[in-house]
């Protein structure tokens, strides 16, 4: 059995609709995938009803969020949710608010490149989303299609990395709380590519064990993101704290080189996982 627990469609950041994701996934001889689209439960239903025969589809999200270290100045880190309830108020509620906050950044950040020359509109940006949640990725895009950089890659390399003059932070929830919403949800928080230290500053075990206390449930452990170093830490520190263990591409369509499928999650893993979830049932026959 073959899962990928991390994908995201055209809903958020992906390129691909809802559709076209499971039918990329089953092209690749999955046999379960998450959508776990970013602070949004807009593809499920699309999801549902495209599901391919053979293939389950496990309904999830990724939530932005900050560690808030003593001392020294927050990290941002992401939180997937899996099988809560969308219609949960505190946790409908505050993906609301985060995606308020990714809308706002997002126009920001183009009304900031377009004042230094460059050629971005942030309505075309919006336009072009065909009503997905609009983030980074999307600016990204324009300026690959504008000639600006060569890839969305070079994008967040540049003009769109946190050290840019034209970078704007965004007031994502504490994962403190981000947890206690997911399990209030009857979901199954689990830490996403915690030490992906290519991406910026990580947390260390400490954090990660305050979330475990928070009611954390699982490590993100198997990423493409993750080398083989930081792999063999985290599945060491799941043991330790009595942990699931996730693996998953974090598929972006075109957005990213990573193919669906390039990490796995293995079957009693995601077994455990789906036992632990009661606010949603995946889709299957």
């Amino acid at each position: 059995m073959r899962i990928d627990l991390h994908t995201h469609s055209s809903v958020s950041d992906g390129t691909d609709s809802p559709a076209e994701l499971l039918a990329t996934a089953r092209a690749a001889g999955l046999d379960v995938v998450a959508l776990t689209d970013h602070d949004t439960t807009a593809g499920w239903a699309a999801a549902e009803r495209a599901r391919p025969a053979g293939l389950t589809v496990v309904p999830g999200a990724e939530l932005s969020c900050r560690w808030f270290p003593a001392g020294s100045p927050p990290i941002s880190v992401h939180l997937l949710a899996y099988c809560f309830d969308p219609e949960h108020p505190g946790l409908a509620a505050e993906r609301a608010r985060l995606r308020a906050e990714r809308l706002g950044r997002g126009e920001r950040i183009v009304a900031a490149l377009a004042a230094a020359g460059y050629p971005v509109v942030w309505d075309e940006i919006v336009e072009r989303s065909g009503g997905g949640v609009v983030g980074r990725p999307h600016v990204a895009r324009a300026l690959v299609e504008a000639g600006v950089v060569e890839s969305v890659d070079s994008a967040f390399a540049t003009l769109l990395h946190h050290r840019s003059p034209y970078y704007v932070a965004k007031a994502d929830t504490d994962v403190l709380d981000g947890i206690a919403l997911v399990r209030a949800a009857g979901g199954v928080p689990v830490f996403a590519h915690g030490l992906a230290t290519r991406r910026g500053r990580v947390v260390g075990d400490e954090a990660i064990a305050a979330m475990v206390e928070a009611g954390l449930l699982g490590l993100e452990v198997d990423h493409p993101d993750h080398d083989p170093e930081e792999r063999a830490h985290l599945r060491e520190l799941a043991a330790d704290l009595g942990l699931l263990v996730t693996g998953s591409s974090d598929y972006h369509g075109r957005n990213k080189t990573t193919p669906i499928a390039a990490c796995t999650t293995a079957p009693d893993q995601l077994e455990a996982l789906l036992a632990a979830g009661t606010g949603a049932a995946p889709y299957r026959a």
